[in-house]
């Protein structure tokens, strides 16, 4: 009964053992494999969040005023938004319009002499800060062509403003999305194919 006894407990230590050495070699090989992505990302994300930050207020180019904590959680300060979402801020009326007939041939955005000599004017008389550039159309052609169009035409403005040596904040083409007149007429259309440019001061 007794060497029946001692054999049991042989056996289960030698058993506790393997089981041990088992986990002593599966633990060293997980250590030596490197962490899932998602792990490393959140670390790395957890070393980004510890970055100080100052609660302030500040003003973007449209002249939206946006919170800042010391958590770096932002937001707007108007909580009134335009139906497609567009925060309602404290920018005015554009401090110069062109109307893209005079600047560009149909389809085009280069700029002739004589339209690059009256931009380089304006922008080098501007007693401003910085300039938003916003280039429209009408709606011919469909939105994707003139989503373009009015971006490379507002990006042909703003380098005009970069050469004469003025701050350019930001640059951006609406295509035919924000009419100042009823697209019915050829009139109408003249003036939405235009481009606004707004003053920061």
């Amino acid at each position: 009964m007794a060497r029946d006894i001692v054999r049991g407990i042989r056996a289960g230590l030698a058993a506790a053992a393997a089981a041990a050495l088992v986990a002593v070699t599966l633990a060293a090989v997980l250590a030596a494999v490197p962490a899932p992505a998602a792990a490393q990302s959140l670390r790395s994300q957890f070393g980004e969040v510890r970055e100080r930050y100052v609660p302030t207020i500040w003003v973007d180019p449209d002249g939206c005023q946006h919170w800042v904590m010391d958590d770096g959680s932002e937001g707007y300060m108007s909580p009134n938004r335009t139906r497609d979402g567009r925060p309602v801020c404290v920018r005015g009326n554009p401090c110069h319009v062109e109307n893209a007939d005079t600047l560009f041939a149909t389809g085009s955005w280069q700029i002739g002499a004589e339209g690059r000599r009256r931009l380089a004017e304006f922008f080098r008389s501007a007693q401003v800060t910085a300039f938003v550039i916003d280039g429209h159309t009408d709606p011919r052609g469909g939105y994707q062509y003139n989503i373009n169009l009015s971006m490379n035409r507002a990006n042909a403005v703003a380098a005009i403003g970069r050469e004469a040596g003025v701050h350019i904040a930001d640059v951006r083409g609406f295509a035919y999305l924000y009419p100042v007149a009823p697209n019915t007429t050829a009139a109408g259309m003249a003036r939405n194919r235009r481009v606004e440019i707004f003053c920061i001061r």
